[in-house]
C-alpha cells in the first residue's frame, strides 16, 4: 500500500486529483455523443447512421478489450492513462477539423459521415484501454477498507461529468456552434492530463513469469466465470443496456418528435445520469444494507418501465422526468455493480477483470445504440423504443429464474 493511501480518506491528495482529472476528462468526452449526435442527424437526416455511430466505436472497444486488459496489468497505470488522455486530446483536435463548417462545405455528406466514424473508432480503440485503467488504478489509491466509498465516490464523479457534459455541450451549440463546442472539449482534455500528472506512479503488481499474453486473457475470462454473482450482474446490465437504452435516438425524439432543438438534447442526454448521480449520492450518505441481489433485479425492471413510458410521451417534461426516474434506477445497479467488481476481484486480475467488464457494460451501450438506430430504421421509432423497453423486461424476467446465485447475492 502506498503512503497516500495511509492517509485518512478525505487527506487523500492523489486521491482526490485522481478523482478530479476523472471528472475534468469525463466532462469533456461526454459533451462530445451530443455535439456527434445532433451535427451527424442534422448532415445526414438517418436514423441508421446514429445507430452506425455507436458500433463505429464499440467494434474496436471489443476487439482490444482482452489484450488492452493484460496490458493494463502489465503497465504502470498512471503513465498509461496519462498517455490515453493525450491520444483523446488529439482525437478532439480532428473532430473539431471535420465538424467545422469549412470542411463540412468543402466535402460530400458520405466523406463527412465516414470521416466522422473513423475518428470515433479511434476513441474506441483508445477507451478499450482508459476505461478499465481507470478502474484498475482505483485500488492502489485507498485502503481495501475504503473501496467500497471510493468506489461510490468514483461512480459519483463520472456521472456529474454525465450530468454537466451533455448539459454544456447542449447549450454551446444553441447559442454558439460546434466548433466551438469541441475547443472547450479539447480544453478540458488538456487540463485533466495536467491534473493526473499529480498523482504518482505506483508499483507494477503483475507477476510476469511466463505466462503468454491469451493465457492471461483465459485467466481473467476464466475467473469471471466462476464468479457467478458478478457475471450475473454483468450479463444483466449488458442486455438490459443493449433493448433499453435510448441515448441513440436522442436526437431524433428531440428534433423531430419533442421540437427542443439542441438545448433540449443535451438536458434529455443528462436526464439520466442526473439520477444516476442523486441514487448513488443517497447511497453513498446511507449504503444499500440486505438483499442487494433481489434489488437489482428491481431496479433493472423499474428502467424498462421508464423507458416504455418515455416512448410514449410527446411532452418534453414527462419524457425528462422518465429519463430522470430511469437514471435513478440505474444508479441503484451502478453502485451493486461496482461494489461487486471491487470486492470480488484481486488487485492483480483487476485490468483483466475490468476489461472484460467493458466488453458486457461500457460496449453494451454502444451496441444499444447500434440497435436502436436499425431498429428504428425498420419499426420507426417509437415502436423501436417501445420493442427495447418491453425485451428489458423480459431479459429481466429471465435472469431472475436463471441466476439464483445473483438474486440471493448479499454484502
Amino acid at each position: 500500500m502506498n503512503q497516500a493511501a495511509k492517509q485518512p480518506f478525505l487527506l487523500n491528495k492523489e486521491f482526490a486529483w485522481y478523482v478530479t482529472a476523472r471528472l475534468i476528462f469525463l466532462a469533456g468526452l461526454r459533451m462530445t455523443p451530443v455535439l456527434l449526435g445532433w451535427k451527424l442527424y442534422e448532415v445526414t437526416g438517418s436514423k441508421l447512421s446514429l445507430g452506425v455511430l455507436g458500433l463505429s466505436e464499440v467494434i474496436p472497444a471489443i476487439l482490444l478489450a482482452l489484450p488492452a486488459g493484460v496490458k493494463i496489468d502489465r503497465s504502470n497505470k498512471q503513465r498509461l492513462i496519462s498517455i490515453c488522455m493525450l491520444l483523446y486530446f488529439a482525437i478532439m483536435l480532428g473532430l473539431l477539423f471535420i465538424t467545422s463548417d469549412y470542411f463540412i462545405q468543402s466535402n460530400s455528406t458520405s466523406v463527412v459521415q465516414w470521416s466522422i466514424y473513423g475518428l470515433v473508432a479511434a476513441t474506441g480503440a483508445v477507451r478499450a484501454f482508459s476505461s478499465p485503467a481507470f478502474s484498475a488504478f482505483l485500488s492502489q489509491l485507498v485502503y481495501p477498507t475504503q473501496l467500497v466509498r471510493a468506489t461510490s465516490i468514483n461512480s459519483m464523479a463520472w456521472l456529474l461529468a454525465a450530468v454537466i457534459g451533455p448539459g454544456v455541450a447542449g447549450l454551446l451549440m444553441g447559442y454558439t456552434n460546434v466548433t466551438v463546442a469541441f475547443i472547450a472539449v479539447s480544453s478540458l482534455v488538456l487540463i485533466a492530463v495536467f491534473c493526473m500528472q499529480n498523482v504518482k506512479r505506483k508499483p507494477v503488481l503483475f507477476k510476469p513469469g511466463n505466462t503468454r499474453t491469451w493465457e492471461s486473457v483465459k485467466e481473467g475470462i476464466n475467473f469471471i466465470l466462476t464468479q457467478k454473482a458478478l457475471l450475473g450482474s454483468m450479463t444483466l446490465d449488458m442486455f438490459a443496456v443493449l433493448f433499453g437504452g435510448v441515448t441513440a435516438l436522442l436526437p431524433v425524439f428531440a428534433k423531430d418528435i419533442l421540437h427542443v432543438g439542441p438545448e433540449g438534447l443535451g438536458w434529455l442526454t443528462a436526464a439520466t445520469y442526473l439520477g444516476n448521480f442523486i441514487a448513488i449520492a443517497a447511497l453513498t450518505w446511507k449504503p444499500m444494507k440486505n438483499k442487494q441481489g433481489q434489488k437489482l433485479f428491481y431496479v433493472v425492471g423499474g428502467f424498462g418501465i421508464c423507458i416504455l413510458i418515455f416512448a410514449l410521451s410527446q411532452n418534453f417534461w414527462l419524457s425528462f422526468a422518465a429519463l430522470f426516474v430511469s437514471g435513478l434506477f440505474d444508479g441503484v445497479s451502478v453502485i451493486i455493480r461496482g461494489t461487486v467488481l471491487q470486492l470480488f476481484v484481486p488487485d492483480e486480475m483487476r485490468g483483466r477483470v475490468s476489461s472484460v467488464s467493458s466488453i458486457f457494460i461500457n460496449s453494451s451501450n454502444e451496441l444499444g445504440q447500434f440497435e436502436s438506430g436499425t431498429a428504428a430504421s425498420i419499426m420507426g421509432t417509437v415502436p423501436s423504443v417501445i420493442f427495447g423497453g418491453c425485451m428489458t423486461l423480459i431479459v429481466v424476467t429471465i435472469t431472475w429464474f436463471k441466476a439464483p446465485t445473483l438474486r440471493k447475492l448479499e454484502y
